[in-house]
């Protein structure tokens, strides 16, 4: 069989299933993988005839992928800002929107900053800002060993030495109380029973990265607790969150004596939340007085 028979066949297999939302380009990967070729090669030799071995090996990715599994999970990898990433069940997959916290920690932190991000998972946020600022000092957490030894595999195949890795829960994980200039978090923010759990790709991640309790905020609220006590005078606190619960995390932000500013990704869509936090503290009305600079 030629290259072009075999794509057309497993995009008429995907499309199909209804559950993929990017047919051609999950085959043409898929059929990439297992020629350990470029995708240009599919298109610059659509006549090349594929050995049975190939064949076979393929029809087993994609039966993999038509039962909902992530081409990230199969492949074993995932781009995120730029970087070639090691992608496995033990974390979420690095998601394009995520990339909007790397652009708002960028945005605000000093040259010389020290930086935590907050259930790291793969290590994809501070993976990121590491290769993009090597003055600066990041640590990470996750509670989840498999993950973190993920994250640790990644920026040892990136060769980043300016990122510290620790086990535990939020900032429970940290060795010591030294203050950040940015805390920067990508937390589980999906309600438990959210319909949104039945998509298949999502069945295939980690249920604890993904689900916060009844209304999805546990992991919010237990950041915002603590965050003001590992922050700097000034520092920025930076959470994604749900398509719908901007109102709700801001309204908790003000609570707990912080303002907050929104930032939409490139759907459109509220994403990340973004805080600063002052010297002294006000509370209540105080706070209506004040903008953010």
């Amino acid at each position: 069989m030629i290259i072009h028979e075999l794509l057309v066949g497993a995009v008429a297999s995907l499309i199909a299933s209804g559950r993929q939302d990017t047919p051609q380009l999950d085959a043409e990967l898929l059929l990439a993988y297992c020629l350990q070729r470029a995708r240009s090669f599919l298109f610059t030799y659509p006549e090349f005839e594929l050995t049975r071995d190939i064949c076979q090996q393929f029809q087993g990715l994609l039966a993999r992928r038509l039962k909902g599994e992530p081409i990230a999970y199969i492949l074993g990898h995932k781009e995120f800002w730029g970087l070639d990433l090691l992608s496995t069940p033990a974390a979420l997959m690095p998601r394009a929107e995520t990339e909007l916290l790397v652009e708002r920690v960028l945005a605000v932190a000093p040259s010389q900053a020290r930086i935590l991000d907050l259930g790291t998972g793969s290590g994809a946020i501070a993976l990121a800002l590491a290769s993009e600022r090597p003055s600066w000092q990041l640590v990470a957490t996750d509670i989840s060993e498999e993950a973190l030894q993920l994250a640790q595999q990644n920026a040892d195949r990136l060769a980043l030495k300016n990122i510290h890795f620790y086990l535990g829960s939020w900032f429970a994980a940290l060795p010591s109380e030294e203050p950040f200039d940015v805390i920067v978090s990508n937390p589980p923010y999906i309600a438990e029973g959210d319909p949104h759990l039945n998509h298949a790709t999502l069945q295939f991640e980690p249920y604890n990265a993904l689900v916060s309790g009844a209304d999805g905020l546990d992991a919010i609220r237990a950041i915002i607790r603590q965050a003001r006590r590992y922050l700097k005078p000034g520092g920025y606190l930076l959470l994604e969150h749900g398509h719908d619960q901007s109102v709700l995390i801001v309204e908790l932000l003000q609570a707990a004596g912080f303002l907050a500013e929104v930032f939409y990704d490139y759907q459109g869509i509220a994403r990340v939340v973004q805080t600063r936090s002052a010297a002294p503290i006000l509370a209540g009305k105080a706070w209506n007085a004040l903008k953010l600079s």
